[in-house]
């Protein structure tokens, strides 16, 4: 029943994160530097200690030819944020041309929808890991959701620059259908230990990649300090709970 709450209410949070109009500003509001820093702190303080233990589980669990990860879970979370990393590069180059030939600041449709089917797959790994997460128990499950959802706050922004009206009309409902269907998967399938860390390494270089790719741009003007408040704060909370 709580993981069902969270879930409709992380889905929520991008159906409506749109009508928070004071975060579309520049320089950037505080409010998103602030969410990125959480998103940040929950991954550092978290999910990549869990994942260190995670480690051991891999090595008892993988057979000789995948014996390489059992010291090596990092690399699912390197290749979490190479991969949104080269969408994020996908996007941007889209725009680029399309401004080059008149066709306004926004990406193509092609872009578009690959650039959502991405989010939608990340989102529904958000769903199913609310069910099965490294730690069980409702404190952790609230941690979680608490994280995502101004992460998901953050998301929304850059997606809807890059996608313009198309995101508002059908990208938002997209994603916010992945994070349902996701928790429906996790409700009713039941994965090894080890495959969960392995999600969950992917999730945290995915979560990485798209904070810093908001976060770092000199245009985005953003705050660092409500993004250090948004660390060091949410990073206390997880380490005195």
């Amino acid at each position: 029943m709580y993981t069902a709450i969270c879930a409709i209410a992380l889905a929520i949070v991008h159906l409506f994160s749109g009508k928070l109009r004071f975060l579309d500003y520049t320089p950037r509001s505080r409010w998103l530097s602030f969410g990125s820093g959480v998103s940040v702190a929950y991954v550092f303080v978290h999910i990549l200690p869990e994942l260190s233990k995670a480690q051991q589980t891999l090595q008892n669990s993988l057979d000789t030819g995948f014996a390489f990860l059992e010291h090596h879970v990092y690399l699912v979370a390197l290749a979490g944020l190479a991969v949104f990393y080269g969408l994020e590069r996908f996007a941007k180059k889209s725009r680029q041309r399309n401004q080059k030939t008149g066709k306004g600041d926004v990406t193509s449709s092609e872009v578009f929808w690959i650039h959502i089917a991405s989010f939608a797959v990340y989102n529904a790994l958000i769903g199913y890991l609310l069910v099965h997460r490294e730690e069980s128990g409702i404190k952790s499950l609230l941690f979680f959701s608490f994280a995502m959802a101004l992460h998901f706050v953050v998301n929304d922004n850059g997606l809807r620059e890059n996608h313009k009206q198309v995101y508002d009309r059908l990208g938002r409902w997209l994603l916010a259908a992945a994070i349902v269907v996701g928790w429906v998967i996790g409700t009713v399938t039941e994965i090894h230990q080890a495959a969960i860390a392995v999600l969950f390494g992917f999730l945290a270089g995915g979560v990485v990649l798209n904070v810093l790719k908001e976060e770092l741009p000199e245009e985005r003007e953003s705050r660092f300090w409500a993004f250090a408040v948004g660390t060091i704060s949410y990073a206390i909370l997880l380490l005195a709970f």
